[in-house]
């Protein structure tokens, strides 16, 4: 019985991550339609697809309980509130990059987010860098700093999505709210002012309306965009809690190596050689990030420290 719910976690977590990676085909498919019209059915038919998950699991109610807990407290409202505005500004900004063709900014941001959970650990939650830790964050920056100087610009949208998905789960982290139920509650405070600017937009005289454009699909894939997050979610959901942290640490990379792949080879953006070498410095900062938390790792670097400290030479 146990082996088969590590199974089906294993299953679960690599499904979410499978269709995080393949996002950017989704968005793609609404190119046409401008990156804030998206976001604002994104919000929307997110809450729908929420609040019909909520009620098929039957935790509609104890969902309804949570909302009335975090807003009788006004630390725990401000944080759900500044929860939804950090991952709505998340989701504009991938949505823009995808549809500005950016897919490889984007995966780069989605790599460089675990090492920027562990600065925002540091600064906030005081948690202390081990030696590693601080290679690791030390690679990234130099990869990202190479880039810059080369282009002579800096990847926002790829720091803009790493940065906020990071203050995101530091919130969430704080608030202790359960993903599925949170996720609810941050569409519905969100939700007003999306149908606030898709009336707004509706209403200028020179816009077309995208979402009643069934004869090209583009009504049924803005209902979609709510499946799309919401669906990932839950797999994430199943998964996280029947396979251990270290392994969701593994396949986490899954995601913003598919979308690099897509970008280079699918959407054929520009991979040049100096790219290539400051990804390799993330890539190093992952790898050694990733398997420092091992206990094979730890050993290995036990040893080697003994070893080096076994032929120092005596003070004489």
């Amino acid at each position: 019985m146990q082996q088969s719910e590590h199974q089906l976690g294993v299953i679960a977590a690599i499904g979410a991550y499978l269709i995080w990676g393949v996002l950017p085909l989704y968005w793609k498919l609404l190119e046409p339609v401008s990156a804030g019209e998206v976001l604002a059915h994104r919000i929307i038919w997110s809450l729908v697809i929420m609040i019909l998950i909520l009620t098929v699991r039957k935790q509609l109610l104890s969902g309804w309980k949570e909302l009335v807990s975090i807003f009788t407290h006004f630390r725990t409202a401000i944080g759900i509130i500044l929860a939804s505005c950090v991952i709505t500004i998340n989701w504009f900004v991938f949505i823009w990059a995808v549809n500005s063709d950016r897919v490889i900014e984007a995966s780069l941001g989605y790599y460089i987010n675990p090492l920027i959970n562990v600065l925002l650990a540091m600064l906030f939650l005081k948690e202390r860098f081990t030696r590693w830790q601080a290679v690791s964050v030390a690679l990234a920056f130099i990869g990202v700093a190479i880039m810059t100087l080369f282009y002579g610009v800096v990847p926002w949208a790829a720091l803009f999505l790493a940065f906020s998905f990071a203050f995101y789960g530091l919130i969430k982290k704080l608030l202790n709210a359960s993903a599925m139920v949170g996720l609810t509650i941050e569409t519905l405070l969100m939700t007003p002012f999306a149908l606030l600017f898709i009336t707004w937009l509706y209403q200028q005289p020179t816009y077309e309306q995208a979402f009643v454009s069934i004869e090209n699909g583009t009504t049924w894939l803005l209902i979609g965009a709510g499946a799309v997050t919401a669906i990932p979610l839950l797999l994430f959901a199943i998964g996280a809690r029947r396979i251990p942290l270290s392994l969701i640490g593994f396949l986490q990379y899954m995601a913003p190596t598919i979308m690099l792949l897509i970008g280079i080879f699918l959407y054929k953006e520009p991979f040049s050689h100096i790219q290539f070498l400051a990804f390799l410095f993330i890539w190093v900062g992952l790898f050694i990030f990733t398997t420092s938390k091992t206990t094979a790792f730890k050993k290995i670097t036990r040893r080697l420290f003994k070893s080096n400290h076994k032929h120092e030479p005596k003070a004489s």
